[in-house]
Formats: structure tokens, C-alpha cells, sequence
């Protein structure tokens, strides 16, 4: 860290410490930026429809659900977890909304503030698996989506619950300005929030040194356990964020929302820069990654692609991104 003298001494130079990190997150995602332009040129090629303020209205709408649950796997993989949890609690959380307010007799806005907390919950709970029980997250995680998703169905017995009152879905449907919904700013102004904390909070910076190793990061003071248990539970709180903007979008809570999605949010951080190995990331790569996944879905289906050869395209361009990163680690 550079310093600047005074007469009591020396002490860090916050605004150069600060310029610095903001030159190795913009370092960071050069390539992934450079992939999503690439992307944007060959589409906007290939169909007149790409470019069209109504097509990407489209693009933004699909990708906010997609987007909130990734911030919370950005900090996962951050610390070198991984959550493969977040679709089964995003439907889990939905469908306890919609469970509380239609079956129960809940007023809305308690049922969604219990379905997000419901959420929180999964993630908590594959936080403790991951720190007492000492599971790989992998297992904690994984069998976590299996009874998540298990819940899910239970509560209505594999039935939608459909209808909800316009202010709710007003939230997902309004534009503010004829531009912007009311849950696409929220995923733009959870982004934000996020990538502040990371890069210039004391304790955004652990989960860097979490990731890089465990064992230092005890040794240096870090309570490892309790910043684990936290960010699985925000994880776990960010998928029952999503899971009420999907309600919304949709006006209706199902039971097989979110199926594949933690594949999609693994996938958008990765190639948005972050290393599996943990120790690496950044919510503005996660947020270019998020783009390239809608973006390539988008276009793919504006080109009449198969949806079979879309899942086919995208395991490839995750196999080159994490080939990259093994080849960047190698390079280090």
C-alpha cells in the first residue's frame, strides 16, 4: 500500500489505495467486457431486432432474477464455496409466500417478507452443514437443493398458486420512466451496494483473504466460521429477493421455478472473471457475466436456435472460461 509523509509519520493514502482497487476491477473484467462486445456486434449483425429498445428492455427484464441470486454466489466463490442451493430456495422461498398468503391467510407483504426470510434460512442452514458438520459445500449445498425443492412441493402439493393483487406485480410490469421496473432497479441498486462492500469495506476484503486460505485468514484474526455462515445466509437471503421478483414477473408462485439456475449464476461468475478455487471475483465481472449469458440466450433465440444447442453453446463457453482462468493462475 503506498503512503504519503506528514509530520506524525507516515499513514496509507486512502484515495490511492482506493484508485487502485477500482484499476484492478476494470483490469479484471477486460476480457469478459471485451467477449460481451463481441457478443453485442455479431448479434446486432445477425438481426435487426437485437438493437431495439424493446429487445433490450427484454434482455433486462430476463436477467434480474439471474443477476441477484449471482451476487450472492459471487461472495460464495469469493470465499471458495459453492452454493448449489439457490434454485431450490428461490423456489422454496416462493412458494412459501405464496403458500402463507393463499392457504394460510397471510397478508401479502408478511408472506413475502416470511418467504425471503425463508430463503435466508436454506442458506443458513447450509452454512451450519458446511461449519459443524464439516460437509464439503458441495454436499451441504447439494443436499440442500434436494430438500429445498422437496419443501417446495410438499407445501401445495406441487401446485401454482396464481393470482396476486397489481401493486404486487405492478413492481415487475410498471416502467418507471417508460425505461426501468421497480425490480430491475432493485437488482441495479443491489449490485452497487455489493460491489462497494467488497472492494473498500474492511470486511468485504476478508472474504478475498478467506478464499486465498483458510487457514492464514484464521490465523490472522479472522472469525472464518462466522463470515462463512453469513455468506451462505445472504446467499440463501438474495435467492428469496429473487424469488419475489420472479413472482411478480410471472403472478404466480411454482414449485419447478428456479430449476438449472444454480448452474446459470455459477456459470455468470465464473466467466465474469472470478476463479473456482476462490480468492478471486468481483460483482462488476459478475455483472458482465449476467450480460453474457442473457445476451447469448437472447440472441440465440432471436437466431432460431434450439434451445438444446443453446445449453450446448453456453457449457462451452463456461469450459473456456474456467480454461482461462486455470491458464491465468499458471501464468501468475
Amino acid at each position: 500500500m503506498k503512503t504519503v509523509m506528514t509530520g506524525s509519520g507516515s499513514k496509507p493514502d486512502k484515495t490511492s489505495y482506493q484508485s487502485h482497487l477500482v484499476l484492478e476491477t476494470l483490469k479484471s473484467v477486460q476480457g469478459p467486457l471485451i467477449g460481451l462486445i463481441l457478443l453485442c456486434v455479431g448479434f446486432s449483425l445477425s438481426s435487426e431486432y437485437f438493437f431495439t429498445l424493446r429487445n433490450w428492455l427484454n434482455i433486462l427484464d430476463q436477467i434480474t432474477v439471474l443477476g441477484i441470486v449471482s451476487i450472492g454466489m459471487t461472495a460464495v466463490i469469493i470465499i471458495g464455496g459453492i452454493d448449489l442451493s439457490v434454485g431450490s430456495s428461490l423456489a422454496l422461498a416462493m412458494m412459501m409466500a405464496g403458500w402463507l398468503e393463499r392457504i394460510v391467510g397471510l397478508p401479502l407483504e408478511v408472506s413475502i417478507f416470511l418467504g425471503i426470510m425463508t430463503g435466508a434460512l436454506c442458506g443458513l442452514c447450509s452454512g451450519l452443514l458446511i461449519i459443524w458438520a464439516k460437509l464439503p459445500a458441495f454436499i451441504a449445498t447439494l443436499a440442500m437443493m434436494s430438500v429445498a425443492r422437496g419443501i417446495a412441493n410438499l407445501l401445495t402439493d406441487g401446485r401454482q398458486v396464481v393470482g396476486y393483487p397489481d401493486w404486487f406485480t405492478n413492481f415487475a410490469t410498471v416502467r418507471l420512466f417508460g425505461f426501468v421496473s421497480i425490480t430491475m432497479l432493485l437488482f441495479v441498486v443491489l449490485a452497487v451496494l455489493a460491489g462497494l462492500y467488497l472492494r473498500f469495506r474492511a470486511n468485504g476484503r476478508n472474504l478475498y483473504a478467506i478464499g486465498g486460505s483458510t487457514e492464514v485468514a484464521r490465523l490472522s484474526g479472522i472469525a472464518v466460521n462466522k463470515i462463512t455462515l453469513i455468506v451462505y445466509g445472504v446467499s440463501g437471503l438474495l435467492a428469496g429477493i429473487a424469488a419475489m421478483t420472479l413472482m411478480a414477473r410471472l403472478d404466480s408462485s411454482q414449485p419447478s421455478a428456479g430449476v438449472g439456475l444454480e448452474l446459470d449464476t455459477i456459470a455468470a461468475v465464473v466467466i465474469g472473471g472470478a476463479s473456482l478455487n476462490g480468492g478471486v471475483g468481483s460483482i462488476a465481472g459478475t455483472i458482465v457475466g449476467v450480460l453474457i449469458i442473457g445476451i447469448l440466450r437472447n440472441g440465440l433465440n432471436l437466431l432460431g436456435v434450439s434451445p438444446f444447442f443453446q445449453m450446448v453453446i453456453i457449457g462451452v463457453v463456461i469450459a473456456v472460461a474456467v480454461s482461462f482462468d486455470t491458464m491465468r493462475r499458471k501464468s501468475r
